[in-house]
């Protein structure tokens, strides 16, 4: 499942990055963004997600949130 198919409120634990993108694995592992960590969806609004990754909130776009395979 990827965070694009989530629920708001619930957290998940990313289990990998789904892109041939290094740019965007580089980026999205900046954030804290990597297989083992917490993600949290904290809104959807239109097509832009709010996530809480450790201490930090973010606003990624809904390919990004497509590309960050979770589970519960």
């Amino acid at each position: 499942m990827t965070l694009a198919n989530g629920t708001i409120g619930t957290t998940y634990t990313i289990t990998g990055i789904q892109t041939d993108d290094e740019e965007l694995n580089d980026f999205l592992f900046t954030l804290g963004c990597y297989s083992g960590e917490k993600i949290t969806i904290v809104s959807m609004v239109s097509e832009s997600y709010v996530v809480s990754i450790r201490d930090g909130r973010y606003n990624i776009d809904v390919n990004l949130a497509d590309a960050i395979a979770v589970e519960a």
